[in-house]
């Protein structure tokens, strides 16, 4: 079935949406989830959970790209869990992909005068200038939260290449964001 057709079903409040969802997105959301969890089970609770909160979502929203949708609720969802798990000291630790980007983000201490919104705004805005390769790779790890191994398998490069990649592409992002007066 197409995404329209999904969406469709939501809006109908036929929870044949539901599996539908499942049947399309379900191993997509899966992974979303375990590269930023690392823990089957509450991955599966953060994938149920999405499907939750797209019978939520839908209606009144009406997405122009369902899978992004779909994937931005599982990733939100996962990353909430995560925070959650850190605050009670479970034994997660926060994604390496996070520490990677630490350096070139701004402290929130720094930035009262700019929001997450505004950052997330500009970043799009680099990455839109960036190679499609840099920006695919740049994607999968900083947004998927996908290994450096499993990004160079997807591109056919080497593992040494994505990682040249990613540290070329943090370097050109952190010059950008002071060029736009972003105070890091």
């Amino acid at each position: 079935m197409n995404d329209q057709g999904i969406i469709e079903l939501y809006f109908a409040r036929d929870e044949l949406a539901i599996r539908e969802t499942e049947a399309k997105y379900g191993r997509l959301c899966h992974s979303i989830a375990y590269n930023i969890l690392h823990n089957s089970e509450d991955s599966s609770e953060c994938v149920n959970d999405t499907y939750i909160g797209l019978w939520n979502a839908i209606p009144p929203a009406r997405p122009s790209n369902f899978k992004a949708f779909v994937c931005k609720i599982a990733r939100n969802l996962s990353l909430k869990r995560l925070e959650a798990g850190m605050r009670q000291k479970r034994s997660w630790g926060t994604p390496l992909s996070f520490d990677e980007l630490e350096e070139i983000l701004p402290d929130e201490i720094v930035t009262d005068h700019v929001g997450d919104e505004d950052i997330g705004k500009l970043i799009s805005d680099f990455l839109r200038r960036e190679k499609e390769d840099s920006r695919n790779v740049f994607v999968r790890r900083y947004y998927f939260f996908d290994s450096v191994r499993d990004i160079a398998l997807r591109y056919l490069f080497t593992e040494s290449k994505v990682k040249n990649m990613l540290y070329h592409t943090r370097a050109r992002l952190k010059k950008y964001l002071i060029k736009e007066g972003i105070e890091l």
